[in-house]
């Protein structure tokens, strides 16, 4: 029989070079549509696949490749005398050689403006059905649907007349990865289009590497980054560097801490991050003034940090910044003059995230890997309900202290639990993350705090077990605090609370962060 190679597809990058050094090799070319078109016009001739089908395109092209010459062709094994018997005896041909990518569904749902009826019509059933016959038939049929194949296919056929089991094989499995890529696609935009926020008995995610890097949290470790398919925009996934060396598995996960942090407020801010907490959180008027706050909060520990700001840099921040040493600056813009300030620092990484300043979307999900399984939840999108704050002691809060209040809150919120924020003016005074019992994270907030203590307003993402806590901030000079509320102990902690004159006001919302 002659070789034959069936050729359909929606990216056609390359595919008219590939056609024509299959047909130099020898093999018949079997196209549909516009693949047809565009193999014709570079000069190769092409058979129609109604001439090898014997029945007309129809149904608006719905059918095409769905016949018994198709599938037949592609999945007879070759090493099977009755399978070769029986084409034979039905007049089929062998098809050696199938490439197909498939119709743009990802392309088409990303497409603003895009109806149901479009994104359904950009459904391949005949590619879907094709490549994973051959898949399956990989020993006699090598399958491609990646335009980065083609040149390893035709340089084993040139110099060995075949393509190997090997590359067959990986070929194969690059189809099941493309099919389940695809279908995860089609399946969770008809469930978004459902309306249906329940978690599914079944979880299929899926996502496309974007960065291959050198090592992980430890360099003996392996990694890679993934994004999510229609990530948000305010997300790290949508970040653009502009200079500096490559990002690291670390950069990455403390930037997208970093970011999530700033979006918290509308005012400028700055926030510097390390290891995942934040170390200096700054207000201002201006953003120069607010990354000065996120500096002075904790001049040491900004060391090699990262720092987000949510305003455009401008020639007065990027001086400021370009003192020390920094990991990553992230930023909505930059001026030029501050791009020229920040570029003279080599290992800098600048990257950009123009939606920065956009919340969190409530019903956002966010996932967990644990040994053996997968942690999923909705993201934590609030602070505290206003209408739900309980004044509990019987000294009450200025107005000063409340808005304090909101921007500890915000703070403690984005550090790890056991977490304690004290805050004083328009700068974080203390961070005390991560600890095992919540006294020791106060204990730590204090030590950073130093003499910034006194008259600073507390967070906690927790309640308080005892009133430990209360008396500790207490000694420290701490003005008003604020916290979840709910231990069987918290008459205690009010107690201490009125004998120390020490506003304390709870929020009923918890914000452990593990």
């Amino acid at each position: 029989m002659k070789k034959r190679a069936i050729i359909s597809v929606s990216d056609k990058t390359g595919v008219a070079d590939f056609a024509k050094g299959l047909y130099e090799l020898g093999y018949e070319i079997v196209s549909t549509g516009g693949t047809h078109k565009v193999i014709e016009a570079a000069g190769v001739p092409v058979v129609g696949i109604s001439d090898v089908t014997g029945f007309p395109e129809c149904l608006d092209g719905r059918v095409k490749t769905m016949h018994p010459n198709i599938s037949a062709g592609i999945l007879a094994m070759r090493k099977n005398p009755e399978h070769m018997r029986q084409i034979e005896e039905l007049g089929i041909n062998t098809i050696d050689i199938v490439v197909i990518n498939l119709y743009p569904f990802k392309a088409t749902i990303l497409k603003e403006g895009t109806t149901f009826e479009e994104a359904i019509e950009n459904i391949d059933i005949g590619g879907p059905t094709m490549i994973r016959a051959a898949a399956k038939n990989w020993q006699d049929v090598a399958v491609l649907v990646d335009a980065r194949d083609y040149d390893t296919v035709l340089s084993q056929l040139r110099e060995n007349g075949e393509v190997s089991l090997e590359t067959k094989r990986y070929l194969a499995a690059k189809v099941f990865e493309h099919t389940s890529h695809y279908d995860t696609l089609i399946s969770n935009y008809l469930k978004k289009q459902l309306g249906d926020e329940s978690f599914p008995e079944l979880l299929t995610l899926t996502y496309e590497k974007a960065q291959e890097m050198r090592y992980g949290e430890n360099p003996h470790q392996k990694a890679a980054f993934y994004k999510e398919v229609g990530f948000p925009k305010n997300s790290i996934a949508a970040a653009v560097q502009h200079h500096g060396k490559e990002l690291s598995y670390n950069n990455i996960s403390d930037a997208s801490a970093a970011v999530e942090l700033v979006k918290e407020f509308s005012e400028p801010c700055a926030v510097a991050v390390k290891h995942a907490n934040p170390c200096g959180v700054g207000l201002g008027d201006t953003i120069a003034e607010a990354y000065k706050n996120a500096y002075e909060a904790d001049p040491v520990s900004i060391f090699g940090g990262i720092l987000a700001l949510n305003r455009e840099v401008d020639a007065e921040t990027a001086a400021e910044a370009a003192k020390i040493f920094l990991e990553i600056i992230i930023a909505p813009s930059y001026t030029k003059e501050a791009m020229d300030i920040l570029t003279a620092k080599k290992n800098l990484r600048i990257m950009s995230l123009p939606a920065i300043t956009d919340k969190t979307a409530p019903g956002t999900l966010e996932t967990k890997k644990v040994s053996g399984g997968l942690l999923i939840q909705s993201a934590d999108t609030e602070i505290y309900n206003d209408d739900d704050l309980k004044v509990v002691t019987k000294a009450q809060p200025t107005a000063e202290q409340l808005s304090q209040m909101k921007f500890a809150m915000k703070i403690v919120k984005h550090t790890k639990s056991n977490a304690i924020v004290l805050v004083k003016g328009k700068r974080s005074a203390g961070v005390g993350p991560g600890q095992t019992n919540r006294i020791t994270s106060l204990g730590i907030a204090i030590d950073y705090a130093g003499e910034n203590a006194k008259g600073s307003v507390m967070a906690s993402d927790a309640f308080f077990p005892f009133d430990d806590c209360v008396e500790a901030a207490h000694k420290a000079g701490v003005a008003a605090i604020i916290q979840p509320g709910g231990s069987i102990r918290d008459n205690d902690s009010i107690k201490k609370c009125d004998e120390y004159g020490i506003p304390m006001v709870f929020t009923g919302m918890r914000h452990f962060k593990h």
